[in-house]
């Protein structure tokens, strides 16, 4: 009896998708939460993707799990499916810090979600809204690498004095400056300090983005990632990555953000 039943889920099952940890799934969902009410993950044979948009077309996240991120991954048949980000949020918080976090499809309108060896959980799915979001097609002039730490601590000097943030980059150093009713606010890092890891200036560039949203999006995602990663040009779109896991296997997040129309 148990064979049959088991090779029964076996073909039901479109896929499994399991980590090691709830770490990763913490960092996706809190940063897909940031930004919309429901999320579609796209499922195939080469990883999970996701892509959206925020109702205000201001920020966009782009997610890339590749299978080889995972501890186990199975998938039979490409699939897809819908939930509401804060219901599936709040399963994945229901994990500790060292259970395992299991997602598989055993049926055409749930989602199965097992933490541990022992909990068992199952979310009733619904039907997706979402169009497609193409990314947009980007030249980057200046790129640079940041600890996560570092950032954090320059979004909450500037948000002191200013709602917005300017980064300005030239060949060594990287300027975020804010201003308000209440004055203004100036943070100066150099190649030379331990806070940049990287930095690649082909063409000096400027542009103001939205502290806020940053705020939110280092939050959400930054827990899962160490350094953060940060491509833009001048009066553009900026760029954020963020890493899942080892760097060679593992996903990674990005983030969209439209700069400030007006400077």
């Amino acid at each position: 009896m148990m064979p049959a039943e088991t090779t029964k889920t076996s073909a039901m099952t479109g896929f499994v998708a399991r980590t090691q940890t709830p770490s990763e799934w913490r960092a996706v969902t809190a940063s897909i939460l940031t930004l919309v009410e429901e999320a579609t993950f796209d499922v195939t044979s080469e990883g999970i993707t996701f892509r959206a948009m925020d109702p205000s077309h201001v920020a966009l996240v782009d997610l890339f799990w590749p299978s080889s991120g995972f501890e186990k991954f199975e998938c039979t048949k490409a699939d897809k499916f819908t939930v509401r980000v804060e219901d599936f949020t709040k399963l994945v918080r229901r994990a500790e810090s060292k259970d395992s976090i299991e997602i598989s499809r055993q049926a055409t309108d749930s989602l199965v979600m097992k933490l541990g060896s022992r909990r068992e959980f199952e979310l009733h799915l619904i039907e997706s809204n979402q169009s497609n979001t193409p990314l947009p097609k980007l030249s980057f002039n200046s790129k640079f690498t940041i600890i996560e730490p570092a950032f954090d601590r320059v979004l909450n000097d500037i948000s002191v004095v200013s709602s917005h943030i300017t980064i300005e980059t030239k060949k060594d150093t990287i300027t975020f400056s804010g201003k308000g009713d209440t004055g203004k606010a100036t943070v100066t890092l150099d190649r030379a300090g331990q806070d940049i890891p990287e930095l690649d200036v082909k063409e000096e560039s400027k542009a103001t983005y939205s502290i806020e949203y940053l705020l939110k999006i280092t939050k959400a995602a930054g827990s899962a990632s160490d350094m953060i990663n940060f491509e833009y040009s001048s009066k553009m779109p900026l760029r954020m990555e963020f890493k899942l896991g080892e760097a060679s296997k593992g996903g990674r997040i990005h983030f969209y953000l439209a700069p400030r129309v007006q400077e």
